[in-house]
C-alpha cells in the first residue's frame, strides 16, 4: 500500500492523500495519480519540455521530461534480440547477439492510404454514438484547485489554493513569481464572438485553454468549438494558439479536427482583446474514456483488446503521416488527444503542433508519452511515432509506472500477458520506442504498414481465418522445397502379410524359404528400411530431414528498392539462369546495392559460396545496417550450415519488420535445424495462420509436428492447404502418409482407432484422382494404405475383425479382410508393373504381386 501512496511523478517526493470519495492527490504537487489503484488511466498534464532544441524556457511542474533523467536506463530497455529463439542462442552468439537493423524509409509516407472505416476491414470496432452537444455543457465551469498552477513556464508553482476555510482565488498573482493568473471563463452563454459565433457554454478545460461550444450563425447553424487561452499572459500558450491558426487552417484530413477560423473578441470585463480558434465540433469519446469505461468484475480497468488498440494506432498514424507530409509535427499524441466519433478516430487539441524546422517556439509534450531525446535534440518524426507506441502500451495492459519507473522503457515481456501472447506486437512497440531514434520506424506509413501486418496476425490467430496481404518488402516464395515429407518406400508395405518367398542360391542347392513372420523376440524391420529397426516416432525414422541449403534459397526475396539507381534495369532483366544473370548484370548503368545483392544471390544459387561470402563481407562493411544485407547474411549462413548466425540475422529483420511473415518463416526454418521444435512450430504456425500463400510454412509445421509425434496435428495442418494451391496434391499425399506411415510399428503408442484413419486415407486417395494425381503415385499410395490395413487385420488388434452384417467395409474398393486386401495389393502391384519403365523394376513388382496374391487351391 505504501508504494501506491508514493507520488508517481518524477522529482516529486510527496505522497498521496485521500481527500474523500476515494480520490487521491499528492500533498506536494497536488496532482492525482496517473494510474489509479484500480488501473484507471489519468491525464498527465501537457507541459513545456526542458532544454529541447529551440526551447529557451524551463519548467519544474509540467515538464514532460526531467532534465536530469539519464538515458542509460532506456538504452537497456530494448533487448538486442526480442524473440524466444534468439534468447536461447544469445549466450552462444558472442558479438552477433547485438546485431541491429536500421531501416531506410520508402519515402512514401505523405500520401493518405485511402483506408475505409476504423479497423481497416479486419476488426469491428464498436461505434461511439455522436452525443447531443448541449448535453456536454458544464453547468458550473471552473478549474479545480488541485489543477491550478502558475502558467509561467519557469515557475509552475501551485496557485489559487484554499487557505484554511477560505477557498482559493480563481484570479490573482502567483505568490512565487508575481505572474498574473486567471481560471475564469472569459465567455458566457449568449456571447457573440466575431459577430458570427454564439456561445452556448463551456465544454472542458485543457492544458492550453478553455474550450467553448458555440453555434456558427453564418454557416447553417453548425456546431463549432472555440478554444481560448487559459491565461492570456502566458506567451508560450499564446504562441501555441497562433501556431494552430497558422498550420491547421490549411489542413484537411479525415482523422484531424478541422480548423475553421481564428478570431479575436474584446473582453468587456478586462478590456483585453482575446484570441480564439474556431474548430470543428467532434462529439464522441476520447481514448482515455473508452479505456476507463471497460471494467472487470472486480472493478478494475479491463485493458482494450489488442486488435482494437491496433486499429486506433493505424488511424492515428494516418493522421500523423499527413501532418509529416506538410512538414509538421504533432508532438503530443496520447489517450486524451484522440476522440472516436461513430466509426472514425480524430486527433484533437492541436496546440503542440510545430513545424519541423521550428527552432524557436516552445516544445510541448507529456511525461510517459514523449520520447527521451526530445529534451536534448527536439521533436522529430521518430519522436511522434514513439508517442503512438506508448499510447498503444497504455491501452493494451495495466501499465503501472509508465510516467516514472517505465517512463522511457517497457516492462519485461514475460510479465505482460499481451506481450507473451502476441510477440509481433511486442516487437513493434520495442522498435517504435527504441532509445536510438535512428532505429525506430522511419515514417508513419512504414509503422502503419507493420502495425497492420501485426493486426492481421492477431485477428488470424483469434478467428482461425487467414488474413493475407501483399508485402511491400518481400516477394512471394521462390519455391516450396521438401513437399515430400516421407522417403519413398523401398521395402514391403506390409510386415505381416508377406508370404514366404523361396530364396535362390548361387550354384546348386535347394531353395531356402524366408520366414513369413519375424521370429519371436527379434525386432521387426519397418517398411522402407528392411532389416534395420528404427525407433518409432523419432524424427529420423519418420520424416525426411530438412534440406536447409535448398530451403534458404527458396525463402522470399526482398523486393528491389524503387529508389535504387538500377531499379528499372533489374526489373527488365530476362535472364533466369544464375550464370546468365551474372553476365547480364555487367551491363548495368551504375553500381548500386541492389545490383550487388542480385549478383550475390546468383552466386549462392550457383554454389559459389566462397566468392559469395567475400561479396557479402564487402557489403556488410559498407552498409552494416541495411536490412537487406542482414537478410542475405541470414540466407548465406543458413545455406552454409551456420544456423546460429542465420537465426540471429533473421531475428534482427523480424525486430525491424514485425508485421512481415517472411522473417518468421525463416526463423521457423532455423529453429527446426537447430532442434528447437517448439519454437519452429510456433513460427510456422504464425505464418501459416496469417497467410496461406506461404505453403512451405504448412509443410514445415507438419514436419515438426510429426517429429514431435503429433500425427493428428500434422494431418490437420496438411489438410488445411487450400485446393487453390498448386501444392494441394502434395499436401494430401503427405496427409495420407502422416496418418499411416509406421503406425503398426507404434503399437505401444496410443494414436486412436486406426480404422478411422484407414477409411479417411482411402477416401483421400480416391478423391485425389480429380486433382491430377498420376497413376504411378496413386498406386504407390494405394499399396501403402492397403498394406497398413492388411497388417492391422492380421494383427488381431481390437476392432480389426471383419464386421458382420449386410454392410461391408471397403478400403479402396476392397473388402476389409485378408482376402480382399491381398487382392487389392496384387492388383495395384500389377498395375505398377505395367507402368514401370525398367525391366528389373517390372520383374520386382510382379514378384511382389505374386507374394500378396491370396492362396488358392488351383
Amino acid at each position: 500500500m505504501s508504494e501506491q501512496r508514493q507520488c508517481q511523478r518524477p522529482g516529486c517526493a510527496g505522497s498521496y492523500e485521500d481527500v474523500g470519495g476515494g480520490e487521491l492527490y499528492c500533498d506536494t504537487c497536488g496532482l492525482a495519480p496517473v494510474v489509479s489503484p484500480t488501473g484507471m488511466v489519468a491525464s498527465p498534464p501537457t507541459g513545456v519540455t526542458v532544454g529541447g532544441r529551440g526551447s529557451n524556457s524551463s519548467s519544474g511542474r509540467s515538464s514532460s521530461r526531467a532534465s536530469s533523467r539519464s538515458s542509460s536506463r532506456s538504452s537497456q530497455s530494448r533487448r538486442s534480440v526480442s524473440g524466444r529463439l534468439s534468447r536461447s542462442l544469445s549466450g552462444q552468439s558472442g558479438s552477433q547477439g547485438s546485431r541491429s537493423v536500421s531501416v531506410r524509409s520508402s519515402g512514401a509516407s505523405a500520401a493518405s492510404s485511402g483506408r475505409g472505416r476504423l479497423g481497416v476491414g479486419l476488426v469491428q470496432v464498436p461505434d461511439v454514438p455522436r452525443p447531443d452537444p448541449r448535453a456536454m455543457i458544464q453547468e458550473n465551469p471552473e478549474v479545480p484547485e488541485r489543477k491550478r498552477f502558475c502558467s509561467r513556464s519557469d515557475c509552475g508553482a501551485p496557485v489559487g489554493r484554499a487557505r484554511g476555510e477560505r477557498p482559493g482565488r480563481t484570479e490573482g498573482f502567483c505568490t512565487k513569481c508575481g505572474h498574473p493568473y486567471s481560471f475564469v471563463p472569459k465567455l458566457r452563454t449568449g456571447d457573440i464572438v466575431h459577430g458570427q459565433y454564439e456561445v452556448v457554454g463551456c465544454l472542458a478545460h485543457g492544458g492550453l485553454g478553455w474550450v467553448y461550444l458555440a453555434v456558427d450563425r453564418a454557416v447553417s447553424d453548425r456546431w463549432v468549438v472555440l478554444k481560448g487561452l487559459l491565461d492570456t499572459g502566458d506567451q508560450d500558450a499564446m504562441a501555441a494558439a497562433i501556431s494552430e491558426r497558422r498550420f491547421l487552417a490549411e489542413i484537411e484530413h479525415a482523422n484531424i479536427v478541422r480548423i475553421y477560423n481564428f478570431v479575436e473578441h474584446l473582453d468587456q470585463r478586462t478590456g483585453s482583446m482575446d484570441g480564439y480558434i474556431v474548430m470543428e465540433y467532434v462529439g464522441g469519446k476520447s481514448l482515455k474514456e473508452i479505456a476507463n469505461g471497460r471494467r472487470t468484475p472486480a472493478g478494475k480497468r479491463d485493458p482494450l483488446p489488442v486488435e482494437q488498440a491496433c486499429a486506433y494506432g493505424i488511424e492515428a498514424l494516418e493522421a500523423l503521416g499527413h501532418l509529416h507530409s506538410r512538414n509538421l509535427l504533432y508532438c503530443d499524441f496520447k489517450v486524451d488527444n484522440a476522440i472516436q466519433t461513430e466509426d472514425q478516430l480524430k486527433l484533437i487539441d492541436m496546440g503542440a503542433v510545430r513545424r519541423m524546422d521550428d527552432d524557436e517556439s516552445a516544445i510541448y509534450g507529456t511525461v510517459g508519452y514523449q520520447a527521451p531525446e526530445v529534451a536534448d535534440v527536439g521533436p522529430s518524426v521518430a519522436s511522434d511515432l514513439y508517442t503512438v507506441a506508448r499510447t498503444l502500451a497504455v491501452l493494451t495492459f495495466d501499465f503501472q509506472g509508465y510516467t516514472n519507473v517505465f517512463a522511457d522503457s517497457l516492462p519485461d515481456p514475460d510479465s505482460i500477458e499481451v506481450f507473451r501472447t502476441y510477440e509481433s506486437f511486442y516487437r513493434l512497440l520495442v522498435r517504435a520506442t527504441d532509445p536510438d531514434p535512428a532505429r525506430r520506424f522511419a515514417s508513419a506509413q512504414e509503422m502503419a504498414e507493420q502495425l497492420t501486418g501485426v493486426l492481421r496476425e492477431v485477428v488470424a490467430l483469434q478467428t482461425g481465418r487467414p488474413r493475407p496481404a501483399l508485402s511491400t518488402l518481400f516477394g512471394p516464395e521462390v519455391k516450396v522445397t521438401d513437399t515430400e515429407l516421407f522417403a519413398q518406400l523401398t521395402g514391403e508395405v506390409s510386415r505381416l502379410g508377406v508370404r514366404a518367398e523361396p530364396v535362390r542360391r548361387k550354384g546348386r542347392g535347394a531353395r531356402q524359404a524366408a520366414p513369413a513372420f519375424p521370429s519371436a523376440g527379434a525386432p521387426a524391420a519397418l517398411p522402407g528400411t528392411p532389416g534395420t529397426p528404427a525407433s518409432p516416432g523419432s524424427p529420423g525414422s519418420l520424416v525426411k530431414p530438412l534440406n536447409a541449403a535448398a530451403t534458404a534459397l527458396a525463402l522470399p526475396v526482398p523486393r528491389v528498392d524503387p529508389g535504387d539507381p538500377n531499379a528499372g534495369f533489374l526489373a527488365g532483366l530476362m535472364a533466369s539462369a544464375p550464370g546468365e544473370l551474372i553476365t547480364a548484370l555487367r551491363a548495368a548503368p551504375a553500381a548500386s546495392v541492389e545490383l550487388r545483392l542480385r549478383e550475390l544471390r546468383a552466386r549462392l544459387e550457383m554454389g559459389e559460396l566462397i566468392s559469395g561470402a567475400r561479396a557479402l563481407t564487402e557489403l556488410e562493411a559498407q552498409h552494416p545496417d541495411d536490412w537487406r544485407v542482414v537478410w542475405y547474411r541470414g540466407v548465406a549462413a543458413l545455406a552454409t550450415g551456420d544456423h546460429t548466425n542465420a537465426a540471429l540475422s533473421f531475428d534482427a529483420v523480424y525486430d525491424a519488420f514485425p508485421g512481415e511473415p517472411a522473417p518468421k518463416l525463416a526463423l521457423g526454418v532455423c529453429a527446426e535445424v537447430l532442434g528447437q521444435l517448439d519454437n519452429a512450430a510456433e513460427y510456422y504456425r504464425l505464418v501459416w495462420a496469417t497467410d496461406p500463400s506461404y505453403v512451405s510454412a504448412a509443410f514445415g509445421l507438419a514436419r515438426v509436428q510429426l517429429a514431435a509425434a503429433d500425427r493428428h496435428g500434422a494431418v490437420h495442418t496438411l489438410e488445411s492447404v487450400p485446393e487453390s494451391s498448386i501444392h494441394y496434391t502434395a499436401a494430401r499425399v503427405a496427409a495420407v502418409r502422416s496418418r499411416l506411415r509406421q503406425r503398426m510399428a507404434e503399437a505401444a503408442v496410443a494414436h486412436g482407432p486406426l480404422l478411422d484413419d484407414l477409411t479417411a486415407a482411402a477416401g483421400q486417395v480416391e478423391a485425389l484422382d480429380g486433382f491430377g494425381l498420376d497413376a504411378v503415385r496413386r498406386e504407390q499410395l494405394s499399396t501403402e494404405v492397403l498394406g497398413t490395413a492388411l497388417d492391422w487385420v492380421l494383427s488381431g488388434s481390437q476392432g480389426s475383425a471383419p464386421r458382420q452384417g449386410p454392410v461391408r467395409t471397403l478400403v479402396l474398393g476392397n473388402d476389409l479382410d485378408e482376402r480382399g486386401l491381398r487382392l487389392g495389393l496384387e492388383r495395384s502391384y500389377r498395375t505398377l508393373a505395367r507402368l514401370a519403365q525398367v525391366g528389373e523394376e517390372r520383374i520386382e513388382l510382379v514378384e511382389r504381386a505374386n507374394r500378396y496374391r491370396p492362396r488358392t487351391w488351383v
